[in-house]
């Protein structure tokens, strides 16, 4: 297993991987039909990233970095594939964006989520995510809390 870059040849597994994800425990938001329909337009041009985890040759997990600002970027789009969730692979890939977020520099990492997600709650709690409040402009009408991580 290994966790791989951005290509654009991974662009229709970033979709569906997050669709299926977006449909097993929400809806699909405008902002969402958006960033997955053009990933490259709205991540990787600005400065953001998308990292995979690769299993041989099969894509089964993700996590996207989309600058929000100068040097503040949101920790978005993470999900794994339903057969290979409970490996700790969320783990991995968070260590992964972490490191790689530091490495560049940046200040801040937010992440929009909702509390119904436990496991992701307790994941990102665990790397130091820190709760604040939501501000009027939320992108995400499912967003019922915002955290962040400050790298410096």
């Amino acid at each position: 297993m290994q966790i791989v870059s951005w290509k654009p040849e991974y662009s229709e597994e970033f979709k569906e991987m997050n669709l299926y994800w977006l449909e097993e425990f929400f809806w699909v938001e405008p902002h969402d039909e958006d960033v997955l329909g053009n990933p490259e337009k709205y991540i990787i041009k600005p400065g953001g990233n998308i990292f995979f985890v690769k299993d041989k040759n099969e894509i089964i997990g993700c996590v996207a970095l989309m600058k929000m600002g100068e040097g503040v970027f949101e920790l978005t789009k993470m999900a794994i594939k339903p057969a290979h969730r409970g490996k700790k692979l969320g783990q991995e890939l968070m260590k992964h964006t972490l490191e790689f977020a530091r490495k560049k520099g940046w200040d801040t990492l937010i992440i929009y989520s909702n509390r119904k997600l436990e496991n992701a709650i307790h994941l990102y709690r665990k790397f130091g995510f820190i709760e604040i409040p939501i501000e009027e402009n939320n992108p995400y009408s499912r967003g019922d809390i915002k955290m962040q991580l400050n790298l410096s």
